[in-house]
């Protein structure tokens, strides 16, 4: 509140001092001084007292003071002297502006008594400005069908200075279309104008750039510049034109959809959209291209699969259209390369698909080939296999014949798979191959085969009728009835051999049966031959070789030659009471009809009267002591020896042995027959025995003498001596002797016996008998 009354005072002292100003600016005369403007700061204006009529330090005394109305303190004053003086360096431009005259009003006041004195400060201007655009380039947009004389507008240039020191003329750079007009305005200031002085032509020149230049009218004369770019718009006056009025150009059949063909051009002079082309195909009525062109870039490209066998030139009219309907028009001939992108075809005319064996040249097939390319590309071989007995034979305009190269054999190869290849010489190869199945017929060339030459069959004696003993088999090459084949038996050349009482043949499948038991010891091997025959016309036939071997069955039991098993009286044997150890007694001798090991005979002792004293030896039926006789052996004994052969089962024949203990000597002992004799005949018997056995004894002795005396005589002539031995042979029966030489007993069948003059008695002695080797060996 206390402001608030403080402040009243000095706010009616304010209006009071405004309202006193203004009644002396109204009464008053003003003081009126000038000076340029850009004055240097301290520049003395006036003398104030002076030109006040004041003394010398009253406006000190007087509180003297300037008051600026709303100018810048530009102006100071002092007291003492009265001086003027210049505080800043004053700009007429920033002060004034355009205002002319360009007066500073300041007020000087004086108190006790108040007094008021209205001073008036003119600043006048310099040239101290240069002229300046706004903008330091102008851009102009002229069409060029503009008419000489037309005037265009051009911005002023600004120049803060005022008067003559104003812009006062404007130029403009020499051109050929151009000048500049400088016009007043009003006020006084000066404006250019451009005049076209000659026909703008946009294709010709589109642009210029020229220099207007401002001149102000002060002493040196300044000067500003600006760029006046002009653009020369575009009219449609030119119609598109092609870079080339005829194009060619080369594809391949083989190219890819959207592939680029070629690409025109076309030029429009014009500007702007002017100049903006499109292009079409100018299809005439024709039948559709199989092209499209881009009707921005004039890029031509394939729409359709293109086939140079179809059509291979391909003529056409582009045309290019600006947006004022001009348009321009150019060929282009576009030709279809062949490649090689067809296969030759081939046809067939006329095909046999069986051919006879053993017929030459026969034709096969008749077939074309063709090709719808050109050049290599169309250019074909054909070929087959080298390793087929065909031939191709070239007859007329790519016609061929397929024939036998020689006789064919079905046998060798019944079916053929003919490959015809058919190539072209363009790159890459393209080729084509069929293939013909032909069948070579059977002709009636090939005799049955029988799978072997000669057949040896074993059949086991006493077989069962119509016993399947083996087959023959024979293959005939050909087919068909030529291949069906019939058995058959052929007759023998031998008489006694009637083969068909034997065996039988299955026509049908070569099986062979028996047809009556067969004996191993009547038969045992025949021959004969069958025969195979086809039923082709004419009928061919073959043969081979039947051996039937008859294997042994051990049906036959062995059978005694020694001794004999079926005399009236019983065979006896002597032995002497002084026989050493192994002393041979007798040997007996067995034979048996089968063969092989069913004919292996061995010897088995089965009952003696003195166990123990005599053995057989298994293998050679030889009988011999164990061990010395005693005196409580019993002088006559009884053997019981069975023969046994090697089959399955084994079959087998006794023998009963007589042995009489003779003391001092030994002799053959040849009994004669009797059916039944008493003990008193027994006795007679023996005691006859005994004289012919010592006249006996006593002959041989002097026999041995004699052999002695012929013995020695031979050792003085020879160097080496046969012991004094005299051979024996005798023969037996032919009916007991093995008709296949495999049995026991050979028929030259021999002992060797030798008398001995030994000082003791005087023994007959049988030694081993003198046989094959081989007739006693193991089984």
């Amino acid at each position: 509140m206390e402001t608030a009354l403080a402040k009243t005072p000095e706010k009616r002292q304010v209006v009071f001092l405004t309202m006193l100003l203004l009644l002396w600016d109204a009464g008053s005369e003003a003081i009126r001084y000038s000076m340029p403007e850009e004055t240097e700061t301290g520049y003395l204006v006036a003398n104030l007292a002076k030109d006040l009529g004041l003394r010398v330090g009253e406006l000190a005394t007087r509180g003297a003071r300037i008051h600026h109305r709303g100018n810048k303190e530009l102006l100071q004053l002092d007291a003492e002297t009265g001086n003027l003086l210049l505080k800043e360096k004053p700009d007429r431009e920033v002060l004034c502006g355009v205002t002319e005259p360009c007066v500073l009003h300041f007020q000087l006041i004086l108190e006790n008594p108040v007094q008021f004195f209205q001073t008036d400060l003119q600043l006048t201007d310099i040239n101290d400005h240069s002229p300046e655009f706004p903008h330091r380039e102008m851009l102009l947009k002229i069409q060029e069908s503009a008419q000489p004389g037309t005037v265009f507008p051009l911005k002023a240039a600004q120049d803060p200075d005022i008067g003559s020191n104003a812009v006062q003329n404007y130029t403009i750079s020499p051109n050929l279309h151009f000048h500049v007009v400088t016009h007043s305005r009003a006020d006084g200031r000066k404006y250019p104008e451009l005049v076209l002085d000659r026909a703008l032509d946009r294709e010709e020149q589109p642009e210029l750039t020229l220099t207007l230049t401002a001149v102000d009218g002060g002493s040196p004369s300044r000067s500003g510049t600006t760029t006046v770019r002009i653009e020369v718009l575009d009219i449609n006056d030119n119609a598109p034109q092609f870079v080339q009025s005829l194009y060619e150009v080369q594809i391949p059949e083989n190219s890819p959809l959207d592939a680029l063909v070629l690409m025109v051009s076309a030029r429009d002079l014009d500007a702007g959209i002017n100049r903006n082309v499109a292009y079409s195909l100018f299809q005439g009525g024709e039948v559709s291209q199989p092209f499209v062109i881009d009707q921005v870039t004039g890029e031509i490209r394939l729409k359709r699969v293109l086939d140079f066998e179809e059509t291979q030139y391909y003529n056409m009219e582009i045309i290019a259209t600006d947006s004022g309907g001009l348009s321009g028009k150019c060929s282009v001939a576009i030709q279809v390369l062949d490649v090689n992108d067809n296969a030759p075809k081939l046809t067939i005319s006329s095909l046999t698909s069986s051919i006879p064996e053993n017929v030459p040249e026969a034709v096969v097939a008749v077939f074309s080939v063709s090709d719808p390319d050109s050049g290599d590309n169309g250019r074909m071989v054909c070929s087959i296999p080298n390793d087929l007995p065909f031939l191709l034979k070239p007859t007329f305009e790519n016609y061929y014949t397929l024939v036998t190269e020689r006789p064919l054999d079905r046998e060798s190869r019944a079916e053929y798979n003919i490959t015809i290849t058919v190539s072209d010489m363009g790159t890459p190869r393209l080729t084509t191959q069929h293939t013909i199945t032909m069948q070579v017929s059977d002709v009636n060339d090939n005799a049955p085969a029988f799978t072997q030459s000669s057949y040896t069959l074993f059949v086991e004696e006493n077989n069962s009728p119509a016993l399947h003993i083996g087959t023959i088999s024979a293959t005939d090459s050909d087919s068909g009835s030529n291949a069906h084949i019939t058995y058959s038996l052929l007759p023998t050349h031998d008489p006694q051999l009637d083969v068909f009482s034997l065996i039988s043949i299955n026509a049908d499948n070569g099986q062979l049966f028996a047809l009556r038991a067969l004996d191993y010891e009547a038969l045992k091997t025949f021959e004969f031959h069958v025969g195979a025959t086809d039923q082709g016309s004419p009928e061919l036939s073959s043969q081979a070789l039947v051996r039937v071997q008859v294997l042994d069955a051990n049906d036959n039991a062995p059978f005694v030659l020694y001794p004999l098993q079926n005399a009236s009286a019983p065979f006896t044997e002597l032995l002497p009471k002084a026989a050493e150890p192994g002393y041979l007694v007798t040997k007996v001798v067995a034979v048996d009809r089968d063969s092989g090991q069913n004919a292996w005979l061995s010897f088995q002792l089965l009952k003696a009267t003195e166990p123990g004293l005599f053995n057989v030896w298994a293998h050679n039926g030889e009988v011999r002591t164990s061990r010395l006789l005693s005196e409580r052996d019993a002088p006559k004994h009884r053997l019981l020896l069975l023969v046994k052969d090697n089959g399955d089962p084994p079959r087998s024949a006794s023998v009963t042995l007589h042995v009489l203990v003779v003391d001092g000597f030994s002799q053959p002992y040849l009994p004669l027959p009797e059916v039944a004799r008493d003990p008193a005949q027994d006795e007679d018997a023996l005691t006859l025995y005994l004289v012919i056995a010592l006249a006996s004894v006593s002959s041989l002795f002097l026999l041995s003498v004699l052999l002695f005396v012929g013995v020695r005589l031979c050792r003085r002539a020879r160097a080496t001596s046969l012991g004094g031995c005299s051979v024996t042979e005798g023969h037996f029966p032919g009916h007991l002797v093995d008709v296949s030489g495999a049995g026991t007993l050979s028929q030259g069948y021999q002992y060797e016996v030798c008398l001995t003059g030994d000082s003791g008695t005087a023994d007959f002695k049988f030694f081993n008998p003198i046989i094959p080797s081989d007739l006693f060996q193991d089984p």
